[in-house]
């Protein structure tokens, strides 16, 4: 059974840094691109960052370009994500998922590339 399983949210004032971490068991993440998304109160889930299966392309949402950074431990079986300057807008639910598709050449940002969602990690930031 494949289960990706989120961790590192919680409350950090605005300007702060968080680092959230997705770990997978039932999976071999190191054969799919990996993606970070976020849902916020009332809003749809929207892309935050991905990444190719060796780690080397990188693709990340305009409002987090800069703050944020995606990397993989594949040995770990782990993706993170490093938040820095961390905005109220940010607040959010975040959740990783993995590409549907074993032979992906291209990043994609679009969440219905993506499948096996994981439960998500609360990050609250406040202002």
């Amino acid at each position: 059974q494949v289960q990706l399983v989120e961790s590192g949210g919680g409350l950090v004032q605005a300007g702060g840094s968080l680092r959230l971490s997705c770990t997978a068991s039932g999976l071999t993440i190191s054969n799919y691109f990996m993606g970070w998304f976020r849902q916020a109160p009332g809003k749809e889930r929207e892309f935050v960052a991905a990444l190719n299966r060796g780690g080397v392309n990188t693709r990340y949402a305009d409002s987090v370009k800069g703050r944020f950074t995606i990397s993989r431990d594949n040995a770990k079986n782990t993706v993170y994500l490093q938040m820095t300057g961390l905005k109220p807008e940010d607040t959010a639910v975040y959740y990783c998922a993995r590409d549907r598709s074993p032979i992906r050449a291209i990043v994609q940002a679009s969440s219905t590339a993506y499948t096996d969602w994981g439960q998500g990690t609360q990050v609250t930031v406040s202002s």
